[in-house]
């Protein structure tokens, strides 16, 4: 029996048309978390993005998509499907960012779509996934 776990992030971009990445684990990351009990998913995807990168300011916007992966949670000694709410989300200002050291996250990086390959290439599947339908279908 699969447990559910809902999280949602997004895909960040500041005025200078710049995405934000996370690099946690080995792998260059999309902010996202575990959905709080009484919280929204579009609350989620903000405080998460606040929380593990530091950047404020933040506006959601569209839903880009929705993944699912699951794996074996170590904490919880079972088997979740997780199914992770992704966003389009804008700050108006230029921001370093603060990495969230205690979800093991080591640098904070913002990248234009020009120098993208290389962060595509050391990341998750569904990350690929996600980022290839907001660089289709939004813009």
């Amino acid at each position: 029996m699969l447990t559910p776990i809902i999280a949602a992030g997004g895909i960040v971009v500041n005025p200078n048309k710049e995405i934000l990445w996370i690099f946690r684990r080995g792998f260059w990351d999309l902010p996202k978390g575990k959905l709080d009990p009484n919280e929204s998913i579009e609350a989620c995807a903000i405080r998460e993005v606040m929380e593990e990168t530091g950047i404020s300011n933040l506006v959601l916007g569209d839903l880009i998509l929705t993944t699912k992966h699951q794996y074996h949670d170590t904490y919880l000694n079972t088997e979740v499907e997780k199914t992770t709410y992704w966003y389009q989300i804008t700050t108006d200002t230029i921001q370093e960012g603060v990495p969230q050291t205690e979800e093991d996250i080591e640098a904070i990086a913002w990248v234009k779509k020009a120098d993208l390959a290389p962060y595509l290439a050391k990341t998750y599947e569904n990350i690929n996934q996600v980022m290839e339908v907001y660089l289709t279908s939004m813009h």
